[in-house]
Order: C-alpha cells, then structure tokens, then sequence
C-alpha cells in the first residue's frame, strides 16, 4: 500500500489539453506537467495549442517584454 497517491488536481467541468497524448480531457485524467488548462469549455481546451501559439507570438513582439538594458538602450 502506497503511503502517498498522485493525484491529479482538477474538478469535473474542467476540460485540459494532454500534451502528451494530444487530447482534449475533462477532469483531469494526467499529470500537471502534462497538461494545459484548466479551461471553461470543451472547445476552449480543443484550441489549446492553437491559444498557446498566438499567445507566445504577442509576447515575443510585445516591446515590454525584451530587456531594454540587453538591447544596449537607456531605461
């Protein structure tokens, strides 16, 4: 008998994308280093990738984002 169970973390309602088995889950059903979310819906959860891709391309062109100092410019 283990004296500590994984458990996942998450409420039924809850839909995550699984990275690592590329679907859409309600629950969870895998590990948090697995999974995105949690998200309000089914479809939400589906666009996980797709949200996470657009995400990441605002944040690379956001000019907050870079270090001005790295740049060689004055704050």
């Amino acid at each position: 008998m283990a004296l500590f169970k994984k458990r996942t973390v998450g409420k039924p309602g809850e839909w995550f994308y699984c990275l690592e088995h590329r679907k859409v889950e309600e629950g969870p059903d895998c590990p948090g280093k697995d999974r995105m979310g949690p998200y309000a819906s089914r479809e939400e959860a589906e666009h996980a990738m797709r949200t996470a891709a657009e995400r990441n391309e605002e944040w690379e062109n956001d000019p907050r984002w870079h270090d001005r100092a790295a740049r060689g410019e004055d704050g």
